[in-house]
């Protein structure tokens, strides 16, 4: 490690200094900028920083560089608490940025380090806490387990195979995910069975036999469910167990009653973790607090640790949360950290859940939250390896940006924006999301989005990278007109109703639209592919439930090829009005393209090669009336005859105007719907009848069964080339250039 400098060393000089300790100094400074021991970066961190953190600092000194001997007297700081501290004395007396550099090395937190408004940037400053130049700074909560102890004796219920590879440890407190350097170590699984018919709510299971036992340190099992919806996963704690009934119940509820999987019968939706029985693989582990041991099968010799903090920084304004006015903290920057251990958030009797419980309102379940905030930035810094989200801007949040970080192997979701319930406080919006790449998240809660936008608008979310998510990508939304009439955790808590009680006891959309503040967001350039790898019934990027104005446009999603029920690459959920899909190219998704409802907007879109298990609908028009909706210029294009250019709602009966759910017909000749190119390569002739149909229906009156003339879409360009018919018909090529992640 470079050294760093001391105010009392010979590489500091004063006026008062002799001739020749200037010189010395001279030559000193020449020789390390010239002879490159710490380069032109280091001479300008020199400069820069007002402050410096290091691990082998101390709190006791004044946060300079320190002294290149053993024996110093002054350096760094060691912690971020005491470089925060230092910031707030020297803003009473210089009114300017200032910049706090952090070395390289691990910094273990025990506590979360909480900034509050007095730590704020003055006027347009920034306060900047930053890795010094090319070092990397992590932050942990983990702490480690020692005193491993390999297994000799017999252990009731450990399989055979396990037998001999077991090392046991201490321990005294509880957690819920471990950690060793290849990442999170599994906890010993059930394989899982379906739940069975009867007895079944939402804190009761009826299982098969002998799938679950009334274990004598019962409330360290835990049952994972896939509670009756494919799109959502609880975790729930063992409170009993009858072993005569096959009635099991839990400490807290799931979001919905544990029937086996609707339109998923024969799914197993529910397994054990926690248990001795079930730790049979390398890597697995189960924790017993009755007994106080922690049983693993190592995979490798590194160290294991267990996280300690749901939060490792929080950014906290001043939260008036039933009054009108917050007081946010401004002008905080982070850049250039790592993050990494954090704990796995538990559901609580009083959490507020958003839609369909894909998470919850003001939780403190990610590493770097952001709670009353205007103007921070969170910037190239790394989240991995930890069991809840990463970022979160919680209620109050205008004007962030969060940009060019790398989230991965979360338990949780990548980025999320959550202001306050439907209400008349919309305080979470313009924000900007750039340039994240957001990967293997949801590890842990399998429903956790990539980008999750909930009550928050104007936001411009732009060239990020999202893939291998185990349910939807990217989600938009706020809170359907029924919840307002609807009991339990899911929305209706987040609803300000002291601040709704002009509305009428039973609302519809037009009614809350205006306390729907999920509107005006723009979607742009971003790269989508192998999303929905595990649940189902959803998409790439789904809306509902928001206001309207919403543009999602110019995104590039392929290779949804996940064999999930229900998906769709971009989706208006019921209700969903105001959107604007437009100038996506959307290339091998499984089961449906766009999907659509109500006026929204469907225009200068790309659809090609739609996977056609379990449906396979280029365009799926779900909802009526499309009275004022559009589906214009867009390009459906197979290879192959599977599937369906445009699928429409069919009725419930002969005759009726309504399916089976109520639901008006959706019919695309209630849209502007023309200019458009269905396109199959193996049988033009299906593209030309399904126009025929519709030009009796009065629509597609200008649109063509013709090869658009892609480049090259065998490889994936789909630019059109010179004399497209597509060019002549007013359609947009897609520049793939400008999507995706920003060097």
């Amino acid at each position: 490690m470079i050294p760093l400098v001391s105010k009392e060393s010979p590489w500091s000089y004063s006026s008062g200094a002799t001739l020749e300790g200037a010189v010395k100094y001279l030559l000193i400074i020449f020789i390390l900028i010239g002879g490159s021991i710490i380069g032109p970066t280091y001479a300008r961190a020199i400069q820069e920083a007002d402050f410096y953190v290091s691990p082998q600092g101390s709190d006791d000194w004044s946060g300079t560089l320190s002294s290149p001997n053993s024996d110093a007297s002054d350096g760094p700081f060691a912690s971020l608490e005491r470089a925060r501290d230092a910031v707030r004395e020297l803003k009473k007396d210089q009114k300017k940025a200032i910049v706090v550099q952090v070395r390289e090395g691990v910094y273990r937190l025990r506590e979360t380090v909480v900034f509050g408004v007095e730590d704020s940037g003055e006027g347009t400053n920034t306060i900047s806490y930053e890795a010094y130049p090319d070092e990397t700074p992590v932050f942990s909560s983990g702490q480690q387990i020692t005193g491993w102890k390999r297994v000799t004796s017999d252990l009731p219920g450990l399989p055979e195979v396990a037998r001999g590879n077991i090392w046991v440890a201490n321990i005294s407190q509880k957690f819920f995910t471990l950690y060793d350097a290849d990442g999170l170590l599994p906890r010993a699984r059930s394989d899982g069975f379906i739940s069975l018919d009867g007895g079944n709510g939402r804190n009761r299971l009826h299982f098969p036999a002998g799938t679950i036992k009334d274990w004598s340190n019962l409330s360290d099992v835990e049952i994972i469910v896939r509670p009756h919806h494919a799109w959502i996963t609880n975790i729930l704690p063992l409170e009993s167990v009858n072993e005569e009934t096959n009635i099991a119940t839990t400490s807290l509820d799931a979001t919905y009653a544990m029937n086996k999987l609707h339109f998923l019968p024969d799914t197993k939706n529910c397994w054990i973790e926690n248990v001795l029985e079930e730790l049979d693989e390398p890597g697995e582990w189960v924790l017993n607090t009755t007994s106080g041991k922690l049983y693993l099968w190592r995979r490798n010799d590194s160290p294991v640790v267990a996280p300690t903090l749901n939060e490792l920084i929080r950014v906290e304004g001043r939260i008036d949360y039933d009054g009108p006015s917050d007081e946010p903290v401004r002008n905080l920057r982070f850049k250039g950290l790592t993050f990494k251990h954090g704990k796995r958030y538990q559901l609580s009797p009083e959490d507020k859940g958003l839609q369909h419980d894909w998470d919850m309102l003001d939780k403190d379940n990610a590493i770097l939250r952001l709670r009353g905030t205007e103007n921070c930035v969170v910037e190239s810094c790394h989240f991995l390896h930890s069991g809840s989200g990463a970022i979160r801007v919680d209620l109050h949040g205008i004007g962030n940006t969060l940009s060019s970080n790398h989230i991965e192997h979360m338990g949780g979701g990548g980025i999320l924006l959550c202001g306050y319930g439907p209400g008349t406080k919309d305080v979470n919006k313009e924000n900007t999301v750039y340039n994240n790449h957001i990967h293997h998240v949801g590890e842990v809660y399998w429903h956790s989005p990539g980008i999750f936008l909930w009550q928050s608008g104007e936001n411009r979310v732009a060239n990020n990278l999202i893939h291998h998510t185990d349910y939807t990508a990217l989600i938009m939304s706020g809170c359907m007109s029924h919840f307002f009439m609807k009991n339990g955790r899911e929305l209706t808590r987040t609803i300000r109703r002291h601040e709704l009680s002009h509305l009428p006891e039973e609302v519809v959309r037009e009614d809350i639209l205006p306390f729907l503040h999920t509107h005006d967001n723009m979607v742009e350039y971003n790269e989508i592919h192998h999303s929905m790898l595990r649940l189902g019934d959803g998409n790439a990027i789904y809306i509902r439930a928001s206001g309207e104005d919403n543009v999602i446009r110019r995104n590039y999603i392929h290779d949804m090829v996940g064999e999930t029920q229900m998906q769709a690459a971009v989706r208006t959920d019921g209700g969903q009005t105001g959107t604007l899909i437009t100038e996506n190219l959307l290339y091998r998704c499984t089961s449906q393209g766009i999907l659509t409802k109500l006026d929204n907007r469907v225009e200068n879109n790309i659809v090609v090669d739609i996977i056609a298990p379990p449906r396979g609908y280029y365009l799926s028009v779900r909802e009526g009336p499309l009275t004022g909706a559009s589906i214009k210029r867009n390009v459906f294009y197979s290879t192959n005859e599977t599937g369906k250019f445009i699928d429409e709602l069919p009725s419930g009966r002969e005759g009726s105007s309504e399916d089976r759910r109520g639901r008006l017909l959706a019919r695309v000749m209630d849209a502007d719907t023309d200019y458009n190119i269905y396109f199959c390569k193996t049988n033009p002739k299906k593209g030309k009848a399904l126009i025929d149909k519709n030009q009796q229906d009065g629509v597609d009156l200008h649109s063509k069964a013709v090869d658009p003339l892609f480049v090259d879409p065998e490889n994936g360009d789909f630019n059109f080339k010179s004399g497209s018919p597509a060019l002549e018909m007013g359609i947009v090529p897609i520049d793939l250039s400008q999507v995706g992640l920003r060097e």
